[in-house]
């Protein structure tokens, strides 16, 4: 028997597939339904992490299942290839971001293969290619058209040293990432926005035709992050010059406890004040420079300054202070509030710093609600439960919660307000001052002003003749993309030097796979309405509120332009867990050491170098922490099929990870163990039509064991892909056969069905694990004598009547108590029980000269005697 070579084999499998192209998918099938598997398309940083090698091979197994059940399966790939990393890389190493971007794929995709994924190359995309990013640029247009795109000035962080904007996630401690030298501003800029606002409703009501396939977590982060919410937009007036305040509230039940008003730093009221009060510019400029997630975190200290203005309360008339400050946001409401700070924590803890008056209108019950009424001099904190109105007018003495409503009618009434809905989701800006990203398509004209480039002069390429330097955008350095020719007079006019937003290429990147060979349009009606929408998407749920929202946003707008049917992107979403190690910190070195610069002695571990005890953690693997796992160096150590086994085996696809190079070692004893019983016994096994009177108990016995496996192993995978339950179910089977060879094949106990029905279990057992191991199984297929791909044969079915043990044990009982057993078939009539339980010793000790009341019989399961004493 030859060795299980695992390198050889592989190799062997991965050239056969690719050559065949066997996993090639035409967009109709005869006879089958199609399924569309895809997990998120990966950025090209040039080597796959532990993570990707996961999600990557929970999306494969599935292709492979569905594929094996009769579907006509699309499992595609390709790469999220626009990014600042790119563009840092050319400047850093002095490489145009094309030329970093197009070997780090190459390296992926080999990487990809080595794994052995079953994707179908042929529809391959790069976003950083012009045959894409000319379709980015043409839905731009068509949103534009619709009036989802427009724009206007907003402010954005901006690093004065390096003149460029930066995402939130650039801003280190209020510093550029960069170099970590500038303090980083508030810059107003003119931005180009999408209109996602315009489908906040529909976003949310959409949840409700995915709720069935999407975890609730994310659907919870979705609605959290849009934000809905109900209340009233009362005004207030401007003392000073007589100007209306709007102001939007959720509990205008406080009116009567307003002390004083709060404006953002941005809003354009302060213009005016700082005309008449200058002295307050330097600290209102500061507050705007401080970044926006700073501003709104929770504990911060809340910072500000008074105007020296007043404004009208419009229910009480009193004139209350306006105030300036940093946790006021002008994207939300609208900029301004009323501040109740007996009632609101952030109010409370500014009015306690700025000691403002604090009104109490809102009062607790007790235990018999009764009212307790609070003291604002002794409050040690708001108190914002619900409770008994008071200080509050005619409204003073009703419940809270009627008063919410009874008092925005009131407003409404008296024309000082009106009842609204507000959302939290804001419009997405989609501008980006970089070069590494699809070039907006508009142009500024002297003439015309503001138009976009024509359909047939799409794509707009980024230009070659840059310079990156590191300083502002390098886009800005081309002379041939600023200057063109106005499309519409043909006169001179300036591009756009702004980019798009990578998340606007992997919100469509899913719909064009489907057709990604069409010149014409960014796919074909017919032809996605044929995959659209996903069946299975499998990702981290780090993308719930940006690449989700935005991928369900873009399918409504792109079926609101007729290019599709579908409402939703993704009909079922797989969030799968991370991948955790051990991580090792050193306090005297004060990082983490690398794997192989440590000892283990027991559960303990050291440095090499200095012998110091260190901190050991299990957390998600990362670069900071160095305790990551290269999944080639574990392909080349161990194989792809047992690095995959072991990661479907150690835990279900949404549950954490913990990555154990023993684990690794179990699955690989696992596979040597089945290629030994399979190559060992290829005399002792056969193959055909099982006639099952021929067969007897221990025959019986382990074809019942087969059958269960086949139930156990698809309902598992059916069953939100529990891969794990699946695999043990194989391992358990394995273990049977293992008993059967050694106590009916070795013996020579076995019937004329034996060896067939070794070879049928075997056979099966190849079939199972092979969307999980497919170069092994493939492999094994072949030893047998059979031609073709596992890949392309029909996934085994049970037969029902082979599902349960014919033998079954039943629990005898008398008066309630147990008293003995029998063995009986299953369906065994009820008068033959009855006389098998009355003949077993310890019952007839026990009812002998007892009156015999009845005898109940349940079935297959247990009997029970009822006697008189």
């Amino acid at each position: 028997m030859r060795e299980y070579n695992f390198k050889e084999i592989e190799i062997k499998w991965q050239k056969k597939w690719e050559d065949e192209n066997i996993f090639k998918t035409n967009n109709k099938e005869p006879d089958k339904e199609n399924y569309y598997v895809l997990e998120m398309l990966p950025y090209p940083s040039g080597k796959l992490h532990v993570g990707h090698a996961r999600n990557y091979t929970i999306g494969d197994v599935i292709a492979r299942y569905k594929r094996m059940k009769g579907y006509n399966v699309l499992h595609p790939m390709g790469w999220d290839a626009f990014g600042l990393p790119a563009e840092n890389a050319a400047i850093q190493n002095n490489v145009h971001p094309a030329i970093w971007t197009k070997s780090n794929i190459e390296n992926m995709k080999r990487q990809l293969k080595l794994m052995g994924f079953s994707y179908d190359w042929d529809r391959e995309i790069a976003s950083y290619k012009p045959d894409y990013y000319k379709w980015n640029q043409w839905i731009f247009k068509k949103l534009y058209e619709k009036g989802l795109v427009y724009k206007k000035k907003s402010l954005v962080n901006w690093c004065p040293q390096c003149n460029t904007v930066l995402a939130n996630e650039q801003v280190e401690d209020g510093k550029c990432w960069r170099h970590n030298e500038t303090s980083v501003i508030q810059k107003e800029l003119e931005q180009w926005f999408f209109k996602i606002t315009d489908y906040a409703e529909e976003l949310l009501d959409g949840h409700n035709e995915i709720k069935s396939g999407w975890p609730e977590k994310v659907i919870t982060m979705q609605k959290n992050w849009i934000g809905k919410s109900f209340g009233t937009e009362i005004v207030f007036k401007v003392v000073e010059n007589g100007e209306d305040l709007p102001m939007f509230t959720t509990r205008i039940d406080t009116i009567y406890g307003v002390t004083y008003c709060v404006l953002a730093p941005e809003h354009p009221l302060i213009e005016k004040i700082i005309e008449v009060n200058p002295s307050i510019k330097n600290i209102i400029l500061n507050m705007k420079n401080t970044d926006i997630i700073e501003r709104s975190s929770e504990g911060r200290e809340k910072n500000g300054i008074f105007t020296g203005w007043y404004v009208e309360n419009p229910i009480t008339l009193e004139k209350v202070q306006l105030w300036v400050a940093d946790y006021v946001l002008m994207n939300y409401g609208t900029g301004a509030v009323m501040a109740v700070p007996a009632h609101d924590e952030r109010d409370f803890a500014f009015a306690k710093k700025y000691n403002l008056p604090i009104r109490v209108v809102v009062n607790p019950y007790d235990k018999d609600k009764k009212e307790i009424k609070l003291d604002p001099l002794t409050m040690t904190e708001a108190f914002v439960e619900s409770g008994i109105m008071t200080n509050s007018g005619k409204f003073s003495g009703i419940p809270q919660n009627d008063a919410l409503e009874q008092i925005a009618l009131y407003v409404e009434e008296n024309k000082k307000g009106t009842r609204t809905i507000k959302y939290r989701l804001k419009d997405w800006g989609v501008s980006r001052q970089r070069y590494w990203g699809t070039p907006i398509p508009a142009l500024y004209c002297d003439k015309c002003g503001l138009v976009m480039e024509k359909y047939e002069n799409l794509p707009v390429i980024l230009p070659e003749d840059v310079s990156f330097s590191g300083k502002g955008n390098p886009l800005e350095t081309s002379e041939s993309f600023k200057n063109a020719i106005c499309p519409v007079c043909g006169g001179h006019a300036r591009r756009d030097m702004d980019t798009m937003d990578t998340f606007v290429d992997s919100s469509w990147y899913f719909l064009r796979y489907c057709d990604s060979k069409n010149e014409k349009v960014p796919f074909d009606r017919e032809i996605i309405d044929g995959w659209a929408p996903v069946d299975q998407y499998i990702g981290g749920i780090e993308h719930a509120v940006m690449h989700l929202l935005y991928a369900r946003f873009f399918q409504k707008t792109l079926r609101d332009l007729n290019l599709l049917k579908s409402n939703e992107p993704f009909k079922k979403l797989l969030t799968q867990g991370m991948v955790l190690g051990p991580s090792y910190y050193s306090a005297k070195g004060n990082r983490f050491l690398y794997p192989d610069e440590i000892i283990k002695k027991g559960d303990k571990a050291y440095s090499i170098e200095t012998n110091e005890e260190l901190s050991i953690k299990i957390e998600k693997m990362s670069k900071s922490k160095n305790n990551g796992v290269d999944p080639e160096e574990m392909v080349k150590q161990f194989g792809a099929d047992v690095t995959r086994l072991f990661i479907l085996f150690a835990a279900p696809p949404e549950k954490e990870l913990e990555w154990n190079e023993n684990g690794l070692v179990g699955a690989s004893r696992f596979l040597s163990r089945i290629w030994r019983l399979a190559l060992e016994n290829k005399d002792n096994i056969s193959f055909g039509e099982i006639e099952t009177d021929k067969i007897d108990d221990r025959d019986r016995a382990i074809l019942i064991k087969l059958n269960q496996t086949i139930k156990k192993v698809s309902d598992s995978i059916e069953d939100d892909y529990h891969f794990n339950t699946s695999i043990a179910a194989t391992m358990e089977l394995t273990n049977d056969l293992q008993d059967y060879k050694v106590n009916v094949i070795d013996k020579n106990n076995f019937t004329t069905e034996s060896k067939k029905i070794f070879g049928e279990v075997i056979r099966n057992i190849i079939i199972m694990l092979s969307p999980f191991v497919p170069h092994f199984t493939d492999e094994l297929w072949e030893e047998f004598g059979n031609s073709g791909y596992l890949f392309n044969e029909k996934w085994p079915e049970y037969d029902e009547k082979f599902i349960q043990e014919s033998q079954i044990t039943m629990a005898v009982q008398v008066n309630g108590k147990m008293r003995g057993t029998i063995n009986a078939e299953r369906g065994t009539a009820k008068e033959v029980v009855e006389t098998l339980a009355l003949k077993i010793p310890n019952v007839k000790k026990h009812i002998e000269g007892k009156n015999l009341i009845k005898i109940i019989v349940v079935p297959d399961k247990i009997v029970n005697i009822v006697i008189k004493e």
